[in-house]
């Protein structure tokens, strides 16, 4: 069994303690967003890319296509909670065919309602996914300054 599994259960087995219905008390948008795998890819040579850890040990990157000043692909590799998986899915329904002035938008806050049912003590794995998608469009808008750097892989 996989470390990201065994997290899953851990987190599943402490809300179960709680008495909290995991499948009963979060909403459906909650549930479809931290059980989707769609977005997992690494894109070889991205527009944009952006990476951050948290202080909890979870991770987000994001990887960015822009075409026309809008975000035709995004996708993500994560390694943490469920929860961070919901948040950083959440950004990526939240961001594709958006310009990149309407993605600078996206805010924790954002996440949070779209989610409905975040736990507000995991409001940091919003917070977190935000953020390492700002690094992203922080990405391209520096690699747009300087072209160069994309070619030669700097970031």
């Amino acid at each position: 069994m996989n470390q990201k599994k065994i997290d899953q259960d851990q987190e599943l087995q402490k809300n179960q303690k709680q008495g909290f219905d995991f499948w009963q008390d979060h909403s459906e948008k909650f549930l479809e967003m931290a059980l989707c795998p769609d977005y997992r890819e690494r894109i070889e040579h991205p527009d944009a890319y952006g990476k951050r850890t948290g202080d909890c040990g979870d991770t987000v990157e994001f990887f960015l296509i822009v075409d026309h000043g809008r975000i035709r692909r995004i996708t993500i590799d994560v390694y943490g909670c469920i929860n961070t998986n919901a948040c950083a899915n959440a950004v990526i329904e939240l961001a594709k065919e958006k310009t990149l002035e309407e993605a600078w938008k996206i805010n924790p806050d954002v996440i949070e309602n779209y989610l409905k049912t975040l736990p507000p003590d995991h409001k940091h794995c919003a917070e977190l996914a935000v953020g390492a998608f700002y690094l992203a469009l922080a990405n391209y808008r520096e690699i747009k300054s300087s072209p160069w750097k994309k070619m030669y892989g700097v970031k």
